[in-house]
């Protein structure tokens, strides 16, 4: 079963503290507006969640669906190959956006994306070395 009680409970969770955040922003307690639009995400992200779990738990043909496409090694290959391409185009983009930041004279920007390249490279060396062993 992949929506489990544990998943609602958690689906829950999420709602109370984004009701919570938002709760203490319109009161003022917390004086930023990123604490509300925080609140505002998580309250929307645990009710469809909720949503989604009861209809798991109630639709025989929609939980079958959500079971085929959980199983699928197929969808598992296409989650991994997406997160490759989509860890080239940031490395690619963010090295082109140190250049960029560099010729602008922006350079508090142009190392902050610097050391975001790197921190991607030194975690993809590290995931790299740790599956060359295992597999």
């Amino acid at each position: 079963m992949y929506y489990n009680n544990r998943k609602l409970a958690m689906s829950i969770f999420w709602v109370v503290a984004g009701a919570v955040l938002m709760g203490l922003s319109i009161a003022g307690v917390l004086e930023n507006s990123y604490y509300s639009g925080m609140g505002s995400a998580l309250f929307t992200v645990g009710v469809l969640q909720i949503a989604r779990n009861l209809k798991y738990r109630k639709d025989d043909a929609y939980r079958e669906k959500v079971d085929t496409e959980f199983k699928d090694e197929r969808n598992g290959f296409l989650r991994m190959k997406s997160w490759s391409w989509a860890g080239y185009c940031t490395i690619l983009a963010e090295a082109v956006g140190v250049v960029v930041a560099q010729l602008a004279g922006q350079r508090t920007i142009s190392l902050v994306l610097s050391y975001s390249v790197c921190f991607l490279l030194a975690t993809y060396w590290i995931a790299y070395m740790i599956l060359k062993r295992k597999y």
